[in-house]
Order: C-alpha cells, then structure tokens, then sequence
C-alpha cells in the first residue's frame, strides 16, 4: 500500500504551491503526514466524521475531508482554515492523495495477481475473473525475463527495471524472490525472438551503467494467452539454470538455446554417474591435459574437421591426428566418427553438469 512519505511528499508539493496546510491522519486520529505542527487530540472528531454522511466538514476553523479507495474510507485530510480557497485546496489535495492510493492499491493487487499467477496458485476461471477485473487483457503475446543479480535483488535494480516498462500499459515488472526480478514484457505480433534477446542485453547494459549490478537475463518462450504464462515463467527459470552450468559466459539465455542441456539437466545424477563410469571406467574427461582439452574443444568448434582444426591450433595435422589417436587409446572412442563424438561431448557435458551441482552443494 502507499508510504506516508509518498503521502508527506504530495501534501508538501501542494503547500508550496498554494501556501495552505494540510495534514493526513489515519481513522484513529493518528497523524500519518502534514506540514503545520499538529496539537491536540484528533481521535473523537476523526471518528465522527468518519461516521457521518458528509465528504466534508468545517470542524475546529478546519476543513475536513474524507479520502477513500473507492470502496471505504481510508484517511482524513484537514486543510487548516475556513475560507473557501481553504475548501478548494483541500478538495485538490484529497483527490490527489485519493488518486494515489488507488494507484497503489491498483498495483498491489497486480502484484498479487502476477505472483499467484507464476506460481500456478490460481484456479483457471480466477485467472481470467481477476485479470478482467484488474484491466489485464488475456490475449495478449507474453514472455516472461528473469534478471538475476550476484548480490539478489535490491530496491535501486528493482526501480530502475521499473522505470524501463512502467509506460508500457501490458508490461508487468515483479519479484518473487530475493533473488530476481520478474519482467512479464508483452510482444508484438512482428517480433521475434531476436529482439527478446536484444531487449535482455539492454537491460544488462543499463543496470551495469546506472546501478552499477552486472546481470544476467534468461527468457522462456512467448505464449499467446495469461493462463500460459506460468509455462514461460518455468521455462525461464531452467534456462537460468541451465545457463549457469553450460552458458557461464552468456549474459542472456534463452530457454529456446539451451539444447541438449536441456534433457541433460533434467536426468537424475545417479544415471549421470552411471554413464560416466561406463563411457570412462570411472575417469573423467577433465582428468586430460590442458593440451588435450583444448584440441578436443576446438575439434568440436570446427565441426570435426581436422584440416581446420590443426590450422587454428597452429599445428601439424599429423599431430592433431596423432592426439587423436592416443585419445581414441585412453578412452575408446575415436572423435573423427560422428557416433563417438557425439557421445563424447555428451560426456563432457554430463561431467560438467555434475561438477556444477557438487560445488554448490544442490
């Protein structure tokens, strides 16, 4: 719901502007902003007024007004004087607070909404009851962004995030989490995925420059109708995942990209643990030499393509064949058949995946 000192800001604007003072209680009489020192005890006259039929009232040389969110009474402005300029100032300044709240209210139901709406905890026929009571269109293109930082979320990201979408009517932004914050970002009918990818690297580029946070960003896919935006959500969240284990160098991921980390990070570890035992004996790819690494990485770059790989590696190609040769001894598969390869990088894949989830402990 919104501060009091969103309400003390918006009070002391007006009085500066028309030099009249107001003040701000709660239903009990308690003081929540104003510019004059209050004296005296408000409560009786608050509560009488509350439970009159006016929306305003001369009380104590005083102009009372009532400011509700629509539906009850939430506070009570006092506009200090009885003169009618007094009166209409303190008409402005009702509405203006009045708007504000509802404002607030308005973007705290969002919230909930979007937040229940993520963790698949609505029933079908609420999601579309409440998005059509809130002013949510339902068919609308979605895709859900997930912007992690190293330090979890902080109120200077979350703002900055904010101010990047808040103009945009259908654009949602949220946090679950200490850990990230969620961008529920509409796309238009003509854009591509291309363009998720550059808004996610703009959106690295401005936190880094203005709040100073190095990001990452992760995407799922975009979906067509607000009952499937838990699915993107979902699907953000594993390339988020994913992406820390096979993308580390990637800023944005998109949850499209992630390929066959993808199945591997949904297998169990006791199989991965099988595989690798019976692939290498209970070796590990890793326990090659930094020599042997670096040929077998850049013989997948180039797509198993030995003239290429030697060139770029700056030596013989009976040297690349040679380290070949003695890998094919060591572990049994021969890099040059595409089977073989294929069940190699899977391997080291596997490995990968594995040493990930026995460093951090998961």
């Amino acid at each position: 719901m919104i501060s009091n000192q969103i309400i003390q800001n918006t009070i002391e604007g007006i009085k500066l502007i028309t030099r009249i003072d107001l003040c701000v209680l709660d239903l009990e009489g308690r003081v929540c902003a104003t510019t004059f020192p209050v004296e005296g005890e408000y409560s009786e006259a608050v509560a009488a007024f509350v439970n009159s039929q006016a929306d305003s009232q001369a009380v104590h040389d005083n102009q009372f007004f009532k400011i509700s969110d629509e539906i009850q009474v939430e506070y009570v402005m006092i506009a200090k004087g009885n003169t009618d300029d007094v009166y209409m100032v303190g008409k402005l300044a009702t509405f203006q607070v009045q708007s504000l709240i509802v404002a607030y209210k308005e973007r705290f139901d969002k919230d909930n909404f979007f937040k229940n709406l993520l963790l698949d905890n609505l029933l079908l026929v609420d999601i579309y009851n409440r998005a059509k009571k809130l002013h949510i269109e339902s068919e609308v293109r979605r895709v859900v962004m997930i912007i992690e930082t190293p330090l979890g979320k902080d109120n200077a990201t979350l703002e900055t995030v904010r101010g990047m979408f808040s103009s945009k009517s259908n654009d949602f932004v949220t946090a679950i989490d200490e850990k990230s914050i969620i961008l529920i970002k509409e796309v238009k009918p003509e854009e591509s995925y291309d363009n998720i990818s550059r808004l996610g690297k703009t959106i690295c580029d401005t936190l880094l420059s203005e709040v100073g946070r190095d990001v990452r960003v992760a995407y799922g896919t975009s979906v067509s109708e607000i009952r499937e935006v838990s699915k993107s959500y979902k699907e953000a969240r594993m390339a988020l995942d994913v992406g820390k284990i096979f993308f580390d160098e990637e800023k944005v991921i998109a949850y499209s990209k992630l390929g066959i980390g993808r199945l591997i990070y949904q297998l169990p570890m006791p199989l991965c643990k099988m595989f690798i035992k019976e692939i290498f004996d209970g070796k590990s790819p890793y326990d090659f030499d930094e020599e042997m690494l670096t040929t077998i990485n850049k013989f997948f770059e180039n797509s198993l393509n030995v003239s290429e790989t030697s060139r770029q590696l700056y030596i013989h190609r009976n040297t690349l064949v040679y380290r070949l040769d003695k890998l094919e001894k060591s572990t049994g598969l021969d890099l040059r058949i595409f089977e073989d390869a294929i069940t190699f990088k899977i391997a080291l894949m596997v490995v990968k995946y594995m040493n990930y989830f026995e460093k951090n402990d998961i």
